[in-house]
């Protein structure tokens, strides 16, 4: 994932564009798991199409009205359910859009946080931001496994994730803090007020991503969304948080003017 984030505008499009398809496809997997009916090809490659939309309009090679052909997309995926021969098109169609928005969508948003606009040039490539983001919820994840582990007695949610411990939040909450004001140190494109936000908003919403998982996991009742990385489960276990943290990160990056 660095590798790809920092290498070059491409190799980003490549490497998150396979995560991309991947991940929506396994959470399609794991709705039919569930014993669902789901559009599963089609809702994914729709997700990595608007991806790359988003990757051209970011990199200034697309006008970003093109940012509204998701609308489009969306009644795409109602428009393949009513020439299919079934008594579900409700569910397939519904649970198909809800792919692309929990996955497509915080992926797509991703191409404009790695484009921003820097000292008035616009569209320049600044992975720097994206790749805060990303130390901040890898240090918030470990740090919150270490100390629950360690000290977690109260439980947060037992219905849902009975691992996880107030104390372990706390404790992943200020050493993300922390790292990101590092992270102001490193990358001073986002000043110190906007890192600390952005750390606080990732904690925040990256947990209730991860909870959000873990309860269609529990509902389903399977332990990993799927075993493609051994030891961690699947792509969507890994992401979890991430999907819930872009969009605010985005928003927070739209109202400080970043791009």
């Amino acid at each position: 994932m660095m590798g790809g984030l920092l290498f070059h505008p491409i190799a980003f499009a490549v490497v998150f564009g396979t995560l991309l398809f991947f991940t929506q496809y396994e959470f399609y997997a794991l709705v039919e798991v569930a014993g669902h009916k789901i559009s599963r090809l089609p809702g994914t490659l729709m997700g990595v199409f608007y991806f790359l939309i988003c990757a051209g309009i970011a990199n200034g090679l697309l006008p970003k009205s093109l940012l509204l052909i998701c609308i489009p997309i969306i009644l795409l995926m109602f428009i393949i359910e009513l020439f299919r021969r079934n008594h579900n098109t409700l569910e397939r169609s519904g649970l198909t859009v809800l792919g692309f928005i929990y996955i497509a969508i915080p992926f797509a948003l991703m191409n404009f946080i790695v484009n921003s606009s820097l000292n008035g040039q616009t569209n320049v490539y600044y992975p720097w931001i994206m790749a805060g983001v990303f130390l901040i919820l890898w240090t918030n994840d470990s740090f919150a496994y270490l100390i629950g582990t360690r000290f977690g007695k109260h439980k947060m949610c037992t219905r849902i994730s009975p691992a996880k411990s107030w104390e372990g939040l706390i404790g992943g909450a200020v050493f993300a803090i922390v790292m990101g004001i590092v992270n102001a140190v490193l990358f001073q494109a986002v000043d110190m007020l906007s890192w600390i936000v952005i750390a606080v908003l990732t904690v925040g919403f990256g947990t209730l991503g991860d909870l959000f998982e873990s309860k269609i996991k529990r509902e389903i009742g399977t332990k990993d969304s799927g075993n493609i990385l051994p030891g961690h489960g699947g792509f969507l276990d890994r992401l979890d948080s991430l999907l819930f943290a872009i969009p605010v990160v985005f928003i927070w990056l739209m109202l400080s003017e970043k791009f």
